[in-house]
């Protein structure tokens, strides 16, 4: 099922749910496939989903724990593998990327969508953010200018009054009598 040709000396954990695109229906025997990433002909294995529409938890090479504990190392934390999920009568599904860390089990939710013609989507999986090259963040100011005061105000928590003014009239009518009544009779 799955090779012994391990690249990294730990391992970290992988299962995929397999569902309709669009339902809560899972889809049972749907053949995943996992390869490491970008290198599809050389495939670590295959497996069948079972009528949860979920593969096993397997286990996947991973870089040692010291490259997240140590990051001045300067080795990627984690392992790359994309996969392949086809099944007759929807389209073919390819998750790029999936990242998986050394003692940790990865959950990967994977969405099939109908169709007759196996087309097939590939969703990338862009680096962590933590690891990729991006560019900087823009600086913003530590001192930020408030939006004008619009007379309302937010309280933390919410205020129940006693006793409420109930104004006797058109809002404009500034001479309408105003009466003060307890806020539970106004209710």
């Amino acid at each position: 099922m799955f090779e012994e040709n391990r690249p990294y000396p730990e391992s970290g954990r992988l299962q995929i749910d397999v569902l309709e695109e669009g339902e809560v229906m899972p889809v049972e025997n749907a053949r995943v496939r996992i390869a490491p990433h970008r290198n599809a002909e050389l495939m670590i294995g295959e497996m069948l989903t079972d009528d949860s529409g979920q593969t096993p938890i397997i286990d996947l090479p991973a870089p040692p724990s010291e490259y997240s504990l140590q990051p001045e190392l300067g080795y990627m934390p984690y392992s790359e593998y994309d996969v392949t999920v086809d099944m007759p009568g929807y389209d073919v599904v390819t998750v790029s990327g999936v990242q998986i860390l050394p003692d940790t089990t990865s959950f990967l939710r994977v969405e099939l969508p109908h169709s007759q013609f196996a087309q097939g989507t590939t969703i990338e999986i862009s680096e962590h953010t933590l690891w990729g090259e991006f560019p900087p963040k823009i600086p913003e100011d530590e001192v930020k200018q408030m939006p004008e005061a619009t007379g309302l105000v937010v309280l933390p928590e919410p205020v129940v009054p006693e006793i409420i003014v109930v104004h006797d009239g058109a809002p404009t009518n500034r001479n309408a009598r105003r009466f003060y009544v307890p806020f539970t009779d106004y209710i």
